[in-house]
């Protein structure tokens, strides 16, 4: 007999919807700050681009393609892309929570949806930032798409594995290992897989000369604002979510009941 009083376990589709509605929350955040922190620095980049593309536009018999969608339109889209992209990830927020709750050494699913937010900070904005940093539209020769959007992917995964392989270094330890140990042999794993997928995979730059660098400083800082401020929110609304469903997690609760238990 268990003197818990602990309710049933949340399913999965209880979470999954607090983490969708957590990534909404935080996608519309995100789209306030970039639209206050980038869309300046894209008009600017945008004058730049149709500055240099003058000369070769006076010879076009003084005709100029229209643009598909104004820069009003694009500003509006700005808010519903970074809504989507919330949704998105908190949907596999809410997923990884339920695969791996069981695994992480915590009993507080607070720490624990925050500490799944963090990783995910880390592994697929911050390692592939320091590589492959944004760039405003004015920057990028279409020809190299492609090599760019595989380079990308694949330093996304291997942030991810980065991750993984931190926290199994710390693990990796005898039981009673001393904090700081586990925390520099975290460090040290994540940082070795890091280092040689920034040796192996291609280096791209393909800024001109004549960009301003203070714009495109500027232009990167907001674009990893807009990350940081997505992920940092979503983490915090997904644990307040989770915490309002009043449920202890099967993990947490067996810790609890094989103390209370009779």
């Amino acid at each position: 007999m268990s003197l818990t009083g602990d309710r049933p376990a949340p399913t999965y589709g209880a979470i999954l919807l607090r983490g969708l509605l957590a990534g909404l929350i935080a996608g519309l955040l995100a789209g306030v700050f970039a639209y206050s922190t980038g869309e300046s620095r894209i008009d600017a980049a945008i004058a730049i681009e149709e500055a240099a593309a003058e000369p070769a536009g006076a010879a076009d018999d003084g005709h100029h393609d229209e643009e598909l969608v104004s820069r009003d339109g694009q500003r509006g889209g700005l808010f519903l892309a970074t809504a989507l992209y919330g949704v998105a990830m908190g949907g596999l927020l809410a997923t990884a929570y339920t695969l791996l709750r069981r695994r992480l050494r915590t009993p507080s699913d607070t720490r624990a949806a925050i500490g799944l937010a963090g990783a995910a900070l880390l592994g697929v904005v911050l390692v592939p930032f320091v590589k492959y940093p944004a760039n405003p539209p004015a920057v990028g020769d279409p020809a190299t798409i492609n090599q760019r959007t595989i380079s990308y992917l694949a330093i996304v995964v291997i942030g991810l594995v980065a991750v993984w392989a931190g926290v199994l270094a710390s693990r990796s330890l005898r039981a009673g290992a001393p904090e700081w140990l586990r925390a520099t042999a975290a460090v040290g794993g994540f940082l070795i897989v890091v280092a040689i997928g920034y040796v192996l995979l291609p280096s791209i730059d393909e800024v001109p000369d004549t960009f301003p660098a203070s714009l495109l400083w500027d232009f990167r800082i907001a674009s990893l604002g807009t990350q940081a401020t997505l992920w940092t929110a979503l983490g915090l609304a997904f644990a307040a979510l989770l915490g309002r469903l009043g449920t202890r997690h099967p993990a947490a609760a067996r810790e609890k009941s094989d103390i209370v238990a009779v």
